[in-house]
């Protein structure tokens, strides 16, 4: 499949309107994690991605605990056609009982790019991201100082943020051009149109959106009966969003994206990332999926474009003011 690419705000990257995203592929045993995943599936996954055109893979060093930035170089290393954009984070640590926490400290920084390069197996990170903000300003700029250097040291070929608001950014503007933002973005969650893509777009940062599909929740496999058997250690079994009183209206959205997706032949999960990539801002979508299947179906959002009378009627049970 040929997919159109974008240029990642001031990168020489050019990339997919779909990436695959690792989080889910970390696997259990963490604060975040997703439950039980079979490795082997995660590398089949990455590999059906690549076949179908996917050119950019985003992980953190976070994900299972360094777990899945291992699984993407075990992939990368028996993949043998063209080699993929590499994206990875830091910023978020980890103690003995995988509970994480936030610090952008330099000498921590520059640990996580080492150990990050060394799982990874590679001799620069295509783009470094810091996962998270933390509330102290002086320690924002410190984690963001540091960043530009690793990029001026060729450990990192570009730096961007994930989580950040405007007034973060423009902190960090001040000191080094942000390549990219990566904020969470999807029709349950739509809040960074309001000031923060704007922003993006005025100051020609590339935007690549997390959980397009909500965690699962829009990928139309997602039912009642499915939540309540999720395993404990899955993080979202506790979530709101998938717990009343917003499952109700989340499930209500889902069937209007079945519908739209029935006039394409496309899944309730390709309408809603390809709802997504509708924004000027973004840049691409992260998109996760845990076995090739999957992978697939979330491809396709790429080639799906929705007309007006499909966006009024997904808008307007998603409370969207259009």
């Amino acid at each position: 499949m040929d997919m159109k690419t974008k240029q990642l705000g001031n990168s020489d990257l050019f990339i997919t309107p779909v990436g695959f995203g690792s989080w889910a592929i970390g696997g259990a045993g963490w604060q975040f994690g997703w439950g039980k995943q079979n490795d082997d599936e995660s590398v089949a996954a990455i590999h059906r991605a690549l076949e179908l055109g996917v050119n950019w893979i985003d992980t953190a060093a976070v994900y299972g605990l360094g777990h899945s930035e291992e699984i993407v170089a075990r992939a990368l290393a028996s993949w043998t056609g063209r080699r993929p954009y590499v994206f990875t984070k830091c910023g978020l640590k980890w103690d003995a009982q995988g509970k994480t926490y936030e610090v952008l400290k330099a000498a921590s920084i520059r640990k996580e790019c080492e150990d990050s390069l060394r799982r990874l197996k590679v001799d620069a990170i295509d783009l470094y991201q810091i996962h998270w903000p933390v509330d102290n300003i002086k320690e924002v700029e410190e984690g963001w100082s540091t960043m530009a250097q690793l990029q001026r040291e060729g450990k990192v070929r570009w730096i961007g943020v994930s989580n950040f608001d405007v007034e973060q950014m423009e902190l960090a503007q001040a000191i080094a051009p942000i390549t990219s933002l990566q904020p969470r973005y999807s029709l349950v969650h739509p809040e960074v149109s309001a000031e923060v893509l704007p922003y993006c777009m005025l100051e020609g940062i590339g935007t690549i959106v997390y959980s397009p599909m909500a965690s699962g929740l829009l990928t139309g496999a997602m039912t009642r009966e499915r939540i309540s058997k999720l395993p404990e250690d899955d993080w979202r079994k506790h979530h709101p969003d998938f717990n009343e009183p917003n499952l109700s209206a989340n499930l209500a959205l889902v069937e209007r994206l079945r519908s739209v997706g029935k006039r394409y032949g496309e899944s309730p999960g390709a309408v809603a990332i390809a709802w997504t990539l509708l924004h000027p801002a973004v840049t691409g979508a992260i998109v996760g999926a845990r076995k090739p299947e999957q992978v697939e179906e979330v491809v396709a959002a790429a080639s799906v474009h929705l007309s007006e009378a499909d966006l009024k009627e997904i808008e307007t049970v998603a409370e969207i003011a259009a």
